[in-house]
């Protein structure tokens, strides 16, 4: 069997993931509307000319970015949310999910969450898509939450979805800017918080 080369006789599927992943440092830390293709060539360390071949243009480039993030994202979630368990452990093993999925690469939460790419682009349809998934998932989670509490509120509902949502990003952020905590130490500091604050 012949495998696919790229460029330097690399496997495209490998250059292809190299690109995404310099490209999605560029794309979460400096905001889609602000990264050039020039710039995610330098960091990938390839030509220009070789991601159009692979991405078409830069929206194919976030788009490609963007739906590695979120199906990454989205997929662990949802086991996570497999298992029935109690709220406190339920939010603790969504959060273990996430910090899992972005452990390769962290900033794929923000290549999601910046809504930097123009409306009508690829980039931006699929960053919706998923974003729209992980809030509906998020709202399943609350929901069953406030039902265990006896809440049947659907404000009480929209409030708790936004208040997991915008409290995730944060967590994340704080990640962002403290490299050195691995999946595993990000995964056991939440459990602690979360501790603290349902025993408080």
């Amino acid at each position: 069997m012949t495998v696919r080369t790229g460029s330097k006789g690399m496997p495209r599927g490998e250059r292809e993931a190299q690109i995404l992943n310099a490209a999605a440092i560029e794309f979460g830390t400096r905001g889609y509307a602000s990264v050039l293709v020039a710039d995610v060539a330098v960091r990938a360390g390839v030509s220009k000319p070789l991601i159009y071949l692979y991405f078409s243009s830069k929206d194919g480039l976030g788009a490609a970015c963007a739906e590695r993030a979120g199906s990454a994202l989205a997929a662990k979630i949802a086991e996570a949310m497999g298992a029935p368990a109690p709220t406190f452990l339920a939010a603790a093993a969504v959060l273990d999910a996430i910090f899992t999925a972005l452990e390769p690469r962290p900033h794929d939460w923000n290549v999601l969450y910046d809504h930097g790419a123009p409306p009508d682009t690829e980039t931006a349809t699929v960053a919706r898509r998923y974003r729209r998934i992980i809030a509906e998932q998020a709202a399943t989670g609350v929901w069953s939450a406030l039902a265990a509490g006896g809440l049947s509120d659907g404000r009480d509902l929209s409030l708790l979805t936004h208040i997991w949502m915008n409290s995730v990003t944060a967590v994340v952020s704080w990640w962002l800017d403290n490299p050195d905590q691995s999946a595993d130490d990000m995964s056991a500091r939440a459990h602690r918080i979360l501790t603290a604050l349902t025993t408080a």
